[in-house]
């Protein structure tokens, strides 16, 4: 019996006398399945010793710890490898005592012998996943954490304490006692979590924005589940923390961009419609009124041409800067684009609120502007639409208030319009007058007048002004005055322009082939013309194609548009002259004080505005003014000529002053081609000052 149940003992039982081989005397059937040797090896040491089975790195440690077990009189219980009789390496587990003799010393040793291989390789395993584990925690980028569910952290990881600034772990766990008020600048927020943790066991993505130890703000996202007991009770919150501040703020710059226009700041066209659509749904609610305000600059493509982009960019902050001063917060400035802006004014008492807002804006944009360049006069346009009366949709708002704004640029700019009905019909026609003006080219609508232009001291005509006319069958003629702004707004004075040019030289060349006294044509080149990059190459091919010589070529330009010395403008003048083609400055003495361009651009002509010639005869002023500007014009080696002329008297006090040449009805009206022509042939020069 004694020796089934030894068999059936898991390991292997045995007794060794304590002499100096340590001689098995007794050992279990356990012996082979614990070494892979039958026990009659391993009794009396017969074949192999159990002591030379231990691994020899194990082996001094394992005989010292027995013995020292053995002299203090007390069981030993050791772990230690041997080596197997197929050569490979088995734990084993050894707990026994020694044995004594009746005189007390110790004699043998008796004891149980067990394999634990797969128990340390299982252990191996264990330490070798905590190690991982450690390893992800401690090097894991993202932060981990383990709170009670009260709100004070059990473990974290250096990466959180990376993201809230705390040098370790510790610190972070030691300072942060209380995570809902020392942690979020919003203590609901962490309410709000916990909220959504209980009720569906873990949340995903949840974004708040937190102190970090020196007191910054940054936005973190969280993941996090419940630890639950095995009664149910929530024990714990574990998860990860992302710092994702850059990715907010980045998504902060891309909104911003969207919604906002990079240059002023202000709303930008996808902005103002959305609170425009919001605005109108809450005046339908609750009957409370609004107003959209439509603003463009005056004459701000002149500055921003002549001094410069960046000078312009300059002015349309300025200018944004002014328009938000004069509304509430609630209100909405807004950029279209260029120099368009639009107001959205909420909630207003009234039409008299808003004329008093708009009495402010044209007030605050007038004040004049200072810069490097000098200081400017700013003036503006608006138009204003009112709801419901004027519409009652976003677009229809916005368009009528687009309306109301020309009109105040045709009533003289620096002013605001409210919508009417009859404006409407005007913008109709304006509208329709823009369609049948993109089709004029193509339909051969235009024509050329020209208006002499005679040699005072002799009477001869020397140059012609070419006059742009528009021709609409069953219309009649359209004056420049009604079409010559809608083509500069439109862009469609460049192509316009560059065919009145081709038309005048084409024609002039044609004069002189067909043998009359060669003359001076005279083009009015518009501020958009202009500014083409490519104007002087269109001249000089214009000139080539046409076979006329620059010199017969003479190209007008209004005071206004080269009052600047801009860079651009110089290069230009001096390229158009290195063609030989003449400049004269239109509508002098209309423009600015300073006459300093003069001398910088290469002038050969001053025009004396219409408006100072009418009184020459009896207003002393205009008087002293003419022979003023006939004398700086001559001063600086110019040809002086006077426009409208239209009286002896005129006529008479500009020869006595000496005055080069004259242009107005007293010598003619503008004609066609072919009545220049005869005018050349079969009219005296008495009948050319008649």
């Amino acid at each position: 019996m004694l020796k089934t149940l030894l068999a059936n003992v898991d390991g292997m039982v045995y007794r060794r006398r304590l002499d100096s081989e340590w001689t098995m005397e007794f050992v279990s059937q356990g012996c082979q399945r614990v070494t892979g040797h039958q026990p009659a090896d391993l009794l009396l040491n017969r074949r192999v010793a159990y002591d030379e089975l231990t691994l020899p790195d194990d082996r001094l440690w394992v005989r010292e710890a027995i013995r020292c077990a053995v002299a203090e009189f007390r069981a030993f219980d050791l772990e230690y490898r041997i080596v197997h009789a197929d050569g490979g390496v088995r734990w084993v587990w050894e707990r026994g005592t020694g044995v004594i003799d009746v005189e007390g010393r110790p004699i043998a040793l008796e004891g149980l012998i067990q394999d634990i291989t797969k128990r340390k390789s299982a252990e191996t395993a264990l330490r070798e996943a905590e190690r991982r584990y450690h390893g992800l925690f401690d090097n894991a980028i993202e932060g981990i954490f383990r709170t009670t569910v009260e709100g004070n952290y059990l473990d974290a990881n250096p990466a959180l304490a990376h993201i809230y600034g705390f040098g370790s772990p510790q610190e972070l766990m030691v300072s942060l006692q209380d995570i809902g008020r020392q942690l979020y600048v919003d203590p609901q927020r962490r309410d709000e979590f916990m909220r959504i943790v209980k009720a569906r066991g873990s949340v995903t993505g949840f974004e708040s924005q937190v102190y970090r130890k020196n007191g910054d703000v940054i936005w973190i996202s969280e993941n996090a589940r419940v630890v639950i007991s095995e009664d149910g009770r929530p024990l714990a919150y574990e998860g990860t923390v992302e710092d994702i501040t850059e990715r907010r703020l980045y998504q902060t710059r891309i909104e911003h961009q969207a919604n906002y226009d990079t240059l002023t700041g202000l709303a930008n066209r996808s902005l103002l419609q959305d609170r425009l659509e919001q605005a109108l749904l809450t005046a339908t609610s609750f009957g409370t009124r609004i107003a959209v305000a439509f603003v463009d600059l005056d004459r701000f493509k002149f500055i921003n041409d002549s001094l410069g982009h960046h000078v312009g960019d300059e002015l349309l902050k300025e200018v944004a800067a002014r328009l938000q001063s004069c509304v509430r917060d609630c209100d909405t400035v807004a950029r279209l684009g260029g120099d368009e802006f639009v107001l959205l004014i909420n909630g207003h008492s009234g039409p008299e609120s808003v004329r008093q807002t708009m009495e402010c804006m044209l007030a605050a944009v007038a004040q004049p502007w200072t810069v490097e360049q000098g200081e400017f006069d700013v003036s503006c346009s608006i138009g204003v639409a009112l709801h419901p009366e004027d519409g009652e949709e976003a677009r229809t708002l916005l368009k009528h208030a687009d309306s109301a704004m020309y009109r105040a640029k045709d009533s003289g700019r620096n002013n605001f319009q409210f919508f009417t009905r009859e404006l409407n019909t005007l913008m109709t026609e304006r509208l329709e007058m823009e369609s049948h003006l993109r089709r004029a080219l193509d339909r051969q609508q235009f024509v050329l007048c020209y208006q002499p232009r005679i040699d005072l001291d002799g009477g001869r005509i020397v140059a012609a002004e070419a006059l742009l006319r528009w021709r609409i069958p069953q219309r009649g003629t359209i004056t420049p005055q009604r079409f010559i702004a809608l083509a500069e707004e439109t862009g469609l004075i460049v192509p316009i322009g560059k065919w009145v040019l081709q038309t005048a030289c084409a024609q002039n060349k044609a004069w002189q082939d067909e043998g009359l006294p060669p003359i001076v044509v005279s083009v009015n080149v518009s501020a958009r013309q202009f500014r083409q990059e490519n104007i002087v190459s269109t001249v000089a091919e214009v000139l080539r194609d046409t076979g006329l010589e620059a010199r017969y070529l003479e190209l007008e330009l209004t005071e206004s548009m080269v009052m600047h010395d801009a860079p651009q403008l110089v290069a230009m003048l001096d390229e158009l002259k290195q063609l030989g083609v003449l400049i004269a400055v239109d509508d002098f003495g209309t423009g600015y004080s300073s006459l300093s361009y003069l001398k910088r651009f290469p002038v050969d002509r001053l025009k004396i505005d219409r408006s100072f010639v009418e009184h020459i005869a009896s207003d002393a002023d205009d008087a002293t003014i003419v022979r003023t500007i006939i004398a700086l014009g001559h001063n600086l080696g110019l040809k002086v000529v006077a426009e409208g002329v239209e009286s002896d008297e005129q006529l008479r006090f500009l020869r006595s002053n000496l005055c080069d040449e004259a242009q107005g009805f007293l010598i003619s009206r503008p004609v066609s081609h072919r009545v220049l022509r005869r005018m050349f042939t079969t009219r005296s020069k008495r009948d050319l000052r008649a």
